[in-house]
Protein backbone atom coordinates (compact mmCIF):
# COMPACT_ATOMS: atom_id res chain seq x y z
CA UNK A 1 0.00 0.00 0.00
CA UNK A 2 1.41 3.40 -0.97
CA UNK A 3 1.48 5.91 1.87
CA UNK A 4 -0.18 9.23 0.93
CA UNK A 5 2.64 11.75 0.89
CA UNK A 6 0.52 14.49 2.50
CA UNK A 7 -0.53 12.44 5.55
CA UNK A 8 2.14 12.62 8.26
CA UNK A 9 2.43 10.23 11.18
CA UNK A 10 1.10 12.94 13.47
CA UNK A 11 -1.87 13.64 11.18
CA UNK A 12 -2.74 9.95 11.10
CA UNK A 13 -2.50 9.63 14.90
CA UNK A 14 -4.51 12.84 15.39
CA UNK A 15 -7.31 11.51 13.21
CA UNK A 16 -7.42 8.25 15.18
CA UNK A 17 -7.45 10.15 18.48
CA UNK A 18 -10.32 12.30 17.26
CA UNK A 19 -12.36 9.24 16.38
CA UNK A 20 -11.78 7.81 19.86
CA UNK A 21 -12.78 11.11 21.43
CA UNK A 22 -15.89 11.33 19.25
CA UNK A 23 -16.91 7.91 20.56
CA UNK A 24 -16.78 9.28 24.12
CA UNK A 25 -13.32 8.11 25.18
CA UNK A 26 -10.24 9.94 26.39
CA UNK A 27 -7.32 9.72 23.95
CA UNK A 28 -3.83 11.13 24.54
CA UNK A 29 -0.51 10.97 22.77
CA UNK A 30 1.85 9.08 25.07
CA UNK A 31 5.50 8.39 25.78
CA UNK A 32 8.28 8.85 23.29
CA UNK A 33 6.40 10.96 20.77
CA UNK A 34 5.64 13.55 23.46
CA UNK A 35 9.20 13.51 24.76
CA UNK A 36 10.74 13.84 21.31
CA UNK A 37 8.47 16.70 20.26
CA UNK A 38 9.36 18.65 23.39
CA UNK A 39 13.05 18.05 22.67
CA UNK A 40 12.62 19.39 19.15
CA UNK A 41 13.07 15.97 17.51
CA UNK A 42 10.36 15.02 14.99
CA UNK A 43 8.73 11.84 16.36
CA UNK A 44 9.09 8.84 14.06
CA UNK A 45 5.86 7.26 15.29
CA UNK A 46 3.01 8.00 17.66
CA UNK A 47 1.39 6.02 20.46
CA UNK A 48 -2.05 6.71 21.83
CA UNK A 49 -3.16 5.95 25.39
CA UNK A 50 -6.92 5.77 25.83
CA UNK A 51 -9.70 5.05 28.27
CA UNK A 52 -11.36 2.84 25.63
CA UNK A 53 -11.18 -0.87 26.32
CA UNK A 54 -9.59 -3.10 23.67
CA UNK A 55 -12.94 -4.38 22.42
CA UNK A 56 -14.14 -0.80 22.06
CA UNK A 57 -11.00 0.17 20.15
CA UNK A 58 -11.51 -2.78 17.81
CA UNK A 59 -15.11 -1.73 17.30
CA UNK A 60 -14.08 1.80 16.32
CA UNK A 61 -11.23 0.57 14.09
CA UNK A 62 -12.34 -2.73 12.57
CA UNK A 63 -9.52 -4.64 10.92
CA UNK A 64 -6.93 -3.50 13.46
CA UNK A 65 -4.51 -5.97 15.00
CA UNK A 66 -5.07 -6.87 18.63
CA UNK A 67 -1.39 -7.61 19.33
CA UNK A 68 -1.68 -7.65 23.10
CA UNK A 69 -5.24 -8.31 24.20
CA UNK A 70 -4.01 -9.19 27.67
CA UNK A 71 -2.24 -5.83 27.88
CA UNK A 72 -4.86 -3.80 26.05
CA UNK A 73 -2.74 -3.02 22.99
CA UNK A 74 -4.18 -2.61 19.50
CA UNK A 75 -2.33 -1.60 16.33
CA UNK A 76 -4.50 0.58 14.08
CA UNK A 77 -3.55 1.27 10.46
CA UNK A 78 -4.43 4.61 8.92
CA UNK A 79 -3.12 6.35 5.79
CA UNK A 80 -0.19 3.97 5.61
CA UNK A 81 0.84 4.56 9.24
CA UNK A 82 0.67 2.09 12.11
CA UNK A 83 -0.32 3.58 15.47
CA UNK A 84 -0.25 1.68 18.75
CA UNK A 85 -3.36 2.31 20.83
CA UNK A 86 -3.16 1.09 24.44
CA UNK A 87 -5.79 1.20 27.15
CA UNK A 88 -4.78 3.00 30.35
CA UNK A 89 -3.60 0.28 32.72
CA UNK A 90 -1.86 -0.64 35.93
CA UNK A 91 0.52 -3.60 35.80
CA UNK A 92 0.57 -6.54 38.15
CA UNK A 93 3.71 -8.37 39.30
CA UNK A 94 6.62 -9.06 36.91
CA UNK A 95 7.78 -12.52 37.97
CA UNK A 96 9.69 -13.20 34.73
CA UNK A 97 11.45 -9.82 34.76
CA UNK A 98 9.91 -8.93 31.43
CA UNK A 99 6.12 -8.66 31.37
CA UNK A 100 3.44 -8.26 34.04
CA UNK A 101 1.49 -11.40 34.86
CA UNK A 102 -1.72 -9.37 34.89
CA UNK A 103 -2.97 -5.88 34.17
CA UNK A 104 -5.87 -3.81 35.42
CA UNK A 105 -7.35 -1.17 33.16
CA UNK A 106 -7.21 2.15 34.96
CA UNK A 107 -6.73 5.90 34.50
CA UNK A 108 -4.23 8.12 32.74
CA UNK A 109 -2.61 9.04 36.06
CA UNK A 110 -2.12 5.40 37.08
CA UNK A 111 -0.94 4.53 33.58
CA UNK A 112 1.78 7.18 33.75
CA UNK A 113 3.06 5.82 37.05
CA UNK A 114 3.63 2.31 35.65
CA UNK A 115 6.08 3.58 33.00
CA UNK A 116 9.86 3.47 33.24
CA UNK A 117 11.27 7.04 33.33
CA UNK A 118 9.66 10.36 34.05
CA UNK A 119 10.49 11.78 30.61
CA UNK A 120 8.60 8.83 29.10
CA UNK A 121 5.56 9.24 31.34
CA UNK A 122 4.22 12.41 29.70
CA UNK A 123 0.92 12.68 27.85
CA UNK A 124 -0.21 15.26 25.31
CA UNK A 125 -3.65 16.47 24.36
CA UNK A 126 -3.63 15.85 20.59
CA UNK A 127 -5.91 18.79 19.84
CA UNK A 128 -4.31 21.49 21.95
CA UNK A 129 -0.74 20.28 22.42
CA UNK A 130 -1.12 20.65 26.18
CA UNK A 131 1.32 18.41 28.06
CA UNK A 132 -0.17 16.40 30.91
CA UNK A 133 2.44 15.52 33.52
CA UNK A 134 1.55 13.14 36.37
CA UNK A 135 5.15 12.11 37.17
CA UNK A 136 7.17 15.38 37.18
CA UNK A 137 8.64 14.54 33.82
CA UNK A 138 8.64 18.12 32.52
CA UNK A 139 11.16 19.42 35.11
CA UNK A 140 13.43 16.46 34.35
CA UNK A 141 13.10 17.08 30.63
CA UNK A 142 14.06 20.73 31.09
CA UNK A 143 16.99 19.78 33.36
CA UNK A 144 18.27 16.98 31.14
CA UNK A 145 17.66 14.25 33.72
CA UNK A 146 16.72 10.58 33.32
CA UNK A 147 14.94 9.51 36.48
CA UNK A 148 13.03 6.31 37.21
CA UNK A 149 9.38 6.74 38.08
CA UNK A 150 8.93 5.79 41.72
CA UNK A 151 11.52 3.54 43.37
CA UNK A 152 14.28 2.78 40.81
CA UNK A 153 15.06 -0.75 41.97
CA UNK A 154 11.40 -1.69 41.70
CA UNK A 155 11.23 -0.34 38.14
CA UNK A 156 14.32 -2.30 37.09
CA UNK A 157 13.21 -5.46 38.86
CA UNK A 158 9.97 -5.34 36.87
CA UNK A 159 11.87 -5.35 33.58
CA UNK A 160 15.65 -5.66 33.53
CA UNK A 161 15.83 -4.28 30.02
CA UNK A 162 15.11 -0.86 31.50
CA UNK A 163 18.74 -0.87 32.68
CA UNK A 164 19.90 -0.67 29.08
CA UNK A 165 17.09 1.68 28.12
CA UNK A 166 18.35 4.21 30.67
CA UNK A 167 21.83 4.10 29.14
CA UNK A 168 20.36 4.27 25.65
CA UNK A 169 18.32 7.39 26.40
CA UNK A 170 21.34 9.04 28.01
CA UNK A 171 23.48 8.26 24.96
CA UNK A 172 20.82 9.29 22.49
CA UNK A 173 19.73 12.63 23.94
CA UNK A 174 22.73 13.52 26.10
CA UNK A 175 20.90 13.49 29.42
CA UNK A 176 22.44 12.63 32.79
CA UNK A 177 21.06 9.73 34.78
CA UNK A 178 19.81 10.87 38.18
CA UNK A 179 22.11 9.56 41.00
CA UNK A 180 19.60 7.27 42.73
CA UNK A 181 18.56 5.81 39.38
CA UNK A 182 22.20 5.37 38.38
CA UNK A 183 23.03 3.64 41.66
CA UNK A 184 20.11 1.28 41.16
CA UNK A 185 21.43 0.41 37.68
CA UNK A 186 24.70 -0.73 39.28
CA UNK A 187 22.89 -2.67 41.99
CA UNK A 188 20.55 -4.34 39.50
CA UNK A 189 23.05 -5.13 36.73
CA UNK A 190 22.61 -8.87 37.39
CA UNK A 191 19.01 -8.62 36.22
CA UNK A 192 20.27 -8.60 32.64
CA UNK A 193 20.98 -12.31 33.08
CA UNK A 194 17.21 -12.85 32.87
CA UNK A 195 16.79 -10.95 29.60
CA UNK A 196 16.86 -12.65 26.21
CA UNK A 197 19.89 -12.05 23.97
CA UNK A 198 17.65 -10.59 21.27
CA UNK A 199 16.25 -7.86 23.52
CA UNK A 200 19.72 -7.00 24.83
CA UNK A 201 21.07 -6.93 21.27
CA UNK A 202 18.44 -4.46 20.11
CA UNK A 203 19.08 -2.00 22.95
CA UNK A 204 22.85 -2.35 22.68
CA UNK A 205 22.71 -1.68 18.94
CA UNK A 206 20.81 1.54 19.57
CA UNK A 207 23.42 2.63 22.11
CA UNK A 208 26.28 1.83 19.75
CA UNK A 209 24.72 3.70 16.82
CA UNK A 210 23.83 6.79 18.83
CA UNK A 211 25.95 9.94 18.31
CA UNK A 212 27.20 9.63 21.91
CA UNK A 213 28.21 5.99 21.55
CA UNK A 214 31.45 6.50 23.49
CA UNK A 215 29.59 7.79 26.54
CA UNK A 216 27.13 4.92 26.15
CA UNK A 217 29.87 2.28 26.19
CA UNK A 218 31.60 3.97 29.13
CA UNK A 219 28.35 3.90 31.08
CA UNK A 220 27.83 0.22 30.29
CA UNK A 221 31.31 -0.45 31.66
CA UNK A 222 31.03 1.84 34.68
CA UNK A 223 27.73 0.27 35.76
CA UNK A 224 29.04 -3.26 35.08
CA UNK A 225 26.16 -3.92 32.67
CA UNK A 226 28.64 -4.92 29.95
CA UNK A 227 29.83 -7.87 32.05
CA UNK A 228 26.45 -9.53 31.68
CA UNK A 229 26.35 -9.65 27.87
CA UNK A 230 29.81 -8.77 26.48
CA UNK A 231 32.40 -9.44 29.21
CA UNK A 232 35.17 -9.68 26.59
CA UNK A 233 35.33 -5.88 26.61
CA UNK A 234 36.56 -5.69 30.22
CA UNK A 235 40.08 -7.14 29.70
CA UNK A 236 40.76 -4.30 27.25
CA UNK A 237 40.82 -1.97 30.25
CA UNK A 238 44.41 -1.65 31.40
CA UNK A 239 45.78 -3.69 28.50
CA UNK A 240 48.72 -1.44 27.69
CA UNK A 241 50.13 -1.03 24.18
CA UNK A 242 53.49 0.06 22.70
CA UNK A 243 53.58 3.81 23.46
CA UNK A 244 55.40 4.60 20.22
CA UNK A 245 52.38 3.33 18.27
CA UNK A 246 49.63 4.01 20.80
CA UNK A 247 50.41 7.11 22.84
CA UNK A 248 46.70 7.42 23.66
CA UNK A 249 46.85 4.57 26.19
CA UNK A 250 45.37 1.12 26.67
CA UNK A 251 43.23 -0.87 24.24
CA UNK A 252 39.99 0.30 25.87
CA UNK A 253 40.90 3.99 25.60
CA UNK A 254 41.96 3.47 21.98
CA UNK A 255 38.59 1.86 21.19
CA UNK A 256 36.65 4.64 22.93
CA UNK A 257 38.43 7.30 20.90
CA UNK A 258 37.73 5.43 17.67
CA UNK A 259 34.03 5.14 18.46
CA UNK A 260 33.89 8.86 19.22
CA UNK A 261 35.57 9.70 15.90
CA UNK A 262 32.97 7.89 13.78
CA UNK A 263 30.28 9.92 12.05
CA UNK A 264 27.09 10.37 14.12
CA UNK A 265 25.17 8.22 11.65
CA UNK A 266 27.80 5.48 11.29
CA UNK A 267 26.18 2.14 10.40
CA UNK A 268 25.83 -0.61 12.96
CA UNK A 269 28.24 -2.94 11.14
CA UNK A 270 31.03 -0.37 11.31
CA UNK A 271 30.37 0.49 14.95
CA UNK A 272 30.52 -3.19 15.90
CA UNK A 273 33.71 -3.71 13.89
CA UNK A 274 35.38 -0.76 15.62
CA UNK A 275 34.32 -2.03 19.04
CA UNK A 276 35.57 -5.56 18.32
CA UNK A 277 38.60 -4.99 16.09
CA UNK A 278 41.05 -5.26 19.02
CA UNK A 279 38.94 -7.54 21.21
CA UNK A 280 41.62 -10.26 21.06
CA UNK A 281 44.56 -8.06 22.05
CA UNK A 282 44.37 -8.99 25.75
CA UNK A 283 44.58 -12.78 25.19
CA UNK A 284 47.22 -12.30 22.47
CA UNK A 285 49.43 -9.92 24.42
CA UNK A 286 53.07 -10.98 24.85
CA UNK A 287 56.25 -9.16 25.87
CA UNK A 288 59.65 -9.91 24.29
CA UNK A 289 62.17 -11.12 26.86
CA UNK A 290 65.07 -9.16 25.38
CA UNK A 291 63.57 -5.93 24.14
CA UNK A 292 60.52 -5.69 26.38
CA UNK A 293 58.44 -4.90 23.30
CA UNK A 294 54.71 -5.53 23.59
CA UNK A 295 53.24 -7.64 20.79
CA UNK A 296 49.74 -8.77 19.82
CA UNK A 297 50.56 -11.40 17.22
CA UNK A 298 47.48 -12.98 15.65
CA UNK A 299 44.99 -10.69 17.35
CA UNK A 300 43.29 -10.00 14.03
CA UNK A 301 42.49 -13.65 13.27
CA UNK A 302 41.62 -14.49 16.87
CA UNK A 303 39.60 -11.28 17.02
CA UNK A 304 37.53 -12.39 14.03
CA UNK A 305 36.75 -15.66 15.81
CA UNK A 306 35.85 -13.89 19.03
CA UNK A 307 33.74 -11.32 17.17
CA UNK A 308 31.74 -14.04 15.48
CA UNK A 309 31.18 -15.87 18.76
CA UNK A 310 30.02 -12.67 20.48
CA UNK A 311 27.67 -11.65 17.68
CA UNK A 312 26.16 -15.13 17.45
CA UNK A 313 25.67 -15.21 21.21
CA UNK A 314 23.67 -11.98 20.92
CA UNK A 315 21.70 -13.40 17.99
CA UNK A 316 22.82 -10.81 15.43
CA UNK A 317 21.57 -11.57 11.90
CA UNK A 318 23.91 -13.46 9.59
CA UNK A 319 24.21 -10.43 7.31
CA UNK A 320 25.58 -8.32 10.18
CA UNK A 321 28.03 -11.04 11.19
CA UNK A 322 29.15 -11.49 7.57
CA UNK A 323 29.98 -7.78 7.42
CA UNK A 324 31.67 -7.35 10.81
CA UNK A 325 33.89 -10.43 10.95
CA UNK A 326 35.88 -9.70 7.74
CA UNK A 327 36.48 -6.11 8.87
CA UNK A 328 37.98 -7.40 12.12
CA UNK A 329 39.97 -10.12 10.32
CA UNK A 330 41.43 -7.77 7.68
CA UNK A 331 42.15 -4.61 9.63
CA UNK A 332 45.87 -5.36 10.00
CA UNK A 333 46.32 -5.92 6.26
CA UNK A 334 46.21 -2.19 5.61
CA UNK A 335 49.83 -1.89 6.71
CA UNK A 336 50.85 -3.92 3.63
CA UNK A 337 48.75 -2.31 0.91
CA UNK A 338 51.62 -0.32 -0.62
CA UNK A 339 53.58 -3.55 -1.10
CA UNK A 340 50.73 -5.48 -2.74
CA UNK A 341 50.84 -6.43 -6.40
CA UNK A 342 48.14 -4.75 -8.46
CA UNK A 343 46.04 -7.92 -8.70
CA UNK A 344 46.10 -8.53 -4.95
CA UNK A 345 45.36 -4.88 -4.24
CA UNK A 346 42.36 -4.88 -6.58
CA UNK A 347 41.00 -8.04 -4.97
CA UNK A 348 41.53 -6.44 -1.55
CA UNK A 349 39.66 -3.30 -2.56
CA UNK A 350 36.86 -5.24 -4.26
CA UNK A 351 35.68 -6.90 -1.06
CA UNK A 352 32.15 -5.78 -0.11
CA UNK A 353 33.33 -4.62 3.32
CA UNK A 354 36.14 -2.42 1.97
CA UNK A 355 34.34 0.92 2.42
CA UNK A 356 33.74 0.17 6.07
CA UNK A 357 37.29 -1.09 6.47
CA UNK A 358 38.63 2.17 5.10
CA UNK A 359 36.75 4.12 7.75
CA UNK A 360 37.87 1.70 10.45
CA UNK A 361 41.47 2.13 9.29
CA UNK A 362 41.12 5.93 9.24
CA UNK A 363 39.93 6.18 12.84
CA UNK A 364 42.33 3.41 13.93
CA UNK A 365 45.30 5.51 12.82
CA UNK A 366 43.85 8.90 13.71
CA UNK A 367 43.20 7.73 17.28
CA UNK A 368 46.75 6.47 17.76
CA UNK A 369 49.84 7.10 15.63
CA UNK A 370 48.28 9.52 13.13
CA UNK A 371 49.76 7.58 10.18
CA UNK A 372 47.79 8.40 7.00
CA UNK A 373 50.06 7.14 4.20
CA UNK A 374 48.19 3.89 3.57
CA UNK A 375 44.81 5.58 3.69
CA UNK A 376 45.90 8.25 1.21
CA UNK A 377 47.51 5.59 -0.98
CA UNK A 378 44.23 3.67 -1.17
CA UNK A 379 42.26 6.82 -1.90
CA UNK A 380 44.62 7.55 -4.81
CA UNK A 381 44.33 3.99 -6.06
CA UNK A 382 40.54 4.13 -5.89
CA UNK A 383 40.63 7.21 -8.12
CA UNK A 384 43.13 5.56 -10.45
CA UNK A 385 41.03 2.39 -10.79
CA UNK A 386 37.68 4.20 -11.01
CA UNK A 387 37.40 4.07 -14.81
CA UNK A 388 37.01 0.28 -14.86
CA UNK A 389 35.53 -2.32 -12.52
CA UNK A 390 38.07 -3.50 -9.97
CA UNK A 391 37.22 -7.08 -10.93
CA UNK A 392 36.25 -7.05 -14.65
CA UNK A 393 34.27 -9.86 -16.32
CA UNK A 394 36.51 -12.93 -16.71
CA UNK A 395 38.17 -13.55 -20.07
CA UNK A 396 37.88 -17.30 -19.60
CA UNK A 397 35.67 -19.58 -17.48
CA UNK A 398 35.65 -23.05 -16.06
CA UNK A 399 33.99 -24.30 -19.22
CA UNK A 400 37.15 -23.41 -21.12
CA UNK A 401 39.21 -25.45 -18.67
CA UNK A 402 36.88 -28.43 -18.90
CA UNK A 403 37.16 -28.21 -22.67
CA UNK A 404 40.91 -28.69 -22.29
CA UNK A 405 40.34 -31.81 -20.21
CA UNK A 406 41.12 -30.34 -16.79
CA UNK A 407 38.95 -31.84 -14.08
CA UNK A 408 37.48 -29.65 -11.33
CA UNK A 409 39.67 -29.65 -8.22
CA UNK A 410 42.15 -27.47 -6.33
CA UNK A 411 44.29 -26.90 -9.43
CA UNK A 412 41.18 -25.91 -11.38
CA UNK A 413 40.74 -22.80 -9.21
CA UNK A 414 44.48 -22.08 -9.16
CA UNK A 415 44.58 -21.88 -12.94
CA UNK A 416 41.51 -19.64 -13.16
CA UNK A 417 42.99 -17.36 -10.49
CA UNK A 418 46.28 -17.22 -12.38
CA UNK A 419 44.57 -16.07 -15.55
CA UNK A 420 42.57 -13.49 -13.60
CA UNK A 421 45.79 -12.21 -12.03
CA UNK A 422 47.28 -11.59 -15.46
CA UNK A 423 44.08 -9.74 -16.40
CA UNK A 424 44.11 -7.62 -13.24
CA UNK A 425 47.78 -6.81 -13.73
CA UNK A 426 46.99 -5.57 -17.24
CA UNK A 427 49.22 -8.07 -19.02
CA UNK A 428 46.35 -9.97 -20.69
CA UNK A 429 43.36 -7.94 -21.82
CA UNK A 430 41.67 -10.07 -24.50
CA UNK A 431 40.20 -13.56 -24.72
CA UNK A 432 42.59 -15.02 -27.30
CA UNK A 433 45.81 -14.41 -25.36
CA UNK A 434 43.96 -15.51 -22.22
CA UNK A 435 43.14 -18.83 -23.92
CA UNK A 436 46.75 -19.24 -25.01
CA UNK A 437 47.96 -18.65 -21.46
CA UNK A 438 45.29 -21.03 -20.18
CA UNK A 439 46.46 -23.74 -22.55
CA UNK A 440 50.06 -23.34 -21.41
CA UNK A 441 49.05 -23.74 -17.77
CA UNK A 442 46.75 -26.68 -18.43
CA UNK A 443 49.35 -28.48 -20.54
CA UNK A 444 51.99 -28.48 -17.79
CA UNK A 445 50.70 -30.03 -14.58
CA UNK A 446 53.96 -29.05 -12.86
CA UNK A 447 53.54 -25.37 -13.52
CA UNK A 448 52.68 -23.20 -10.55
CA UNK A 449 50.39 -20.29 -11.41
Amino acid sequence: MTRPSHITARDAALDLARRLTAAGHQALFAGGCVRDRLLGHPPQDYDIATSALPAQVMGIFPGSNEVGAHFGVVIAKHAGHHVEIATFRTDGSYRDGRRPESVRFSTAQEDARRRDFTINGLFENPETGEVIDHVSGLPDLRSGIIRAIGEPTARFTEDGLRLLRAVRFAARIGFAIEPATDAAIRDCAHLLDRISPERIRDEFSKILTSPRRRAGLEHLVDTDLIRHFMPEVLPMIGCDQPPEWHPEGDVYTHTLIMLEMLAPDAPLELCLAVLLHDIAKPPCRTVDDDSGRIRFNGHDSMGAEMAEAILRRLRYPNAIIAAVVPMVARHMQFMNVQKMRVAKLKRFMAEPTFTGEMELHRVDCASSNGFTDNYEFLQAKAAEFAAQPLIPPPLITGHDLIGLGVQPGPRFKEILDAVQTEQLEGRILAREPALEYLQSLAADPRSTP
